[in-house]
């Protein structure tokens, strides 16, 4: 069976709380559960992994790069300022989904660039929550495609 990741960054603990007009009403725990639950109906297992801390998600990427066929991830904040989380996700074989609940192109122009970005195969920004079931239904597809057991 497929092993999946999904990885959320800094401050995703507080979705539903955190600026809910910005982020959505959401919270984390609901958005893994859909995912979890859409993942086992299709034959796949998904890790969920979520930390404020940067070098707890480097240490997570480094466990996990044997063992996943591919990843979703929300770097939150490091989007735009760790090159180490870049670099730890350069390592991976696999594809990865980036994907953020804000349209981070509208926003600061701080915001604008992402460091994780070039690595991703597909970027998803501005549609919510939905964000993240549209990437778990693409990199699905992208295993089916590549002949991957889902």
């Amino acid at each position: 069976m497929a092993i999946l990741a999904l990885i959320n960054g800094p401050n995703l603990n507080l979705l539903g709380v955190r600026d809910p007009l910005r982020y959505g009403a959401t919270s984390l725990s609901s958005i893994t559960e859909q995912l979890t639950t859409t993942a086992s109906a299709r034959g796949v297992t998904l890790e969920h992994y979520q930390s404020n801390s940067e070098g707890a998600l480097i240490d997570t990427i480094q466990e996990g790069r044997s063992r996943w066929a591919g990843l979703i991830i929300n770097p939150g904040g490091y989007t735009h300022t760790s090159i180490a989380l870049r670099d730890a996700l350069e390592i991976l074989t696999v594809p990865i989904i980036e994907v953020h609940l804000s349209n981070i192109h509208a926003r600061e122009p701080f915001r604008h660039h992402s460091y994780i970005s070039p690595l991703a195969r597909g970027v998803i920004v501005g549609l919510g929550a939905r964000g993240y079931r549209l990437a778990l239904d693409a990199l699905l597809g992208m295993l089916e495609e590549q002949g991957s057991q889902v």
